[in-house]
């Protein structure tokens, strides 16, 4: 069974960093991608950042240049950083990683920005 655990939400001021992380119960090997997504009440989930096995990183064009997504292999665990936040950056952010032939879901962390 492939778990998704996420940390690092929680409150900060705008302008302000948090980091989120996302460790995946799964061999390196058959990691294909891992992402985040956000959802605000009543939208629909969106992608965030994504990082393939090969390193090859994506954003949305809303956060590009504020946000970073890594991964550390050794410990199949996926970091969001995001800087510079915004009060509109306030979600609840989800990871998601492509394992084998499946795709999981963690069960997300609350990010809230306050202005």
């Amino acid at each position: 069974q492939v778990r998704l655990v996420e940390s690092g939400g929680g409150l900060v001021q705008a302008g302000g960093s948090l980091r989120l992380s996302c460790a995946v119960s799964a061999i390196t090997s058959s990691i294909r991608f891992m992402s985040w997504y956000r959802q605000g009440p009543g939208n629909q989930r969106e992608l965030v950042a994504t990082i393939s096995s090969g390193d090859t990183t994506g954003y949305a064009d809303s956060v590009k240049g504020r946000f970073t997504i890594s991964r550390d292999n050794a410990k199949n665990t996926v970091y969001l950083q995001m800087n510079s936040l915004k009060p509109e950056d306030t979600d609840v952010y989800y990871c998601k990683a492509g394992v084998g032939w499946r795709d999981y879901w963690g069960q997300g962390t609350q990010v809230t920005v306050s202005s």
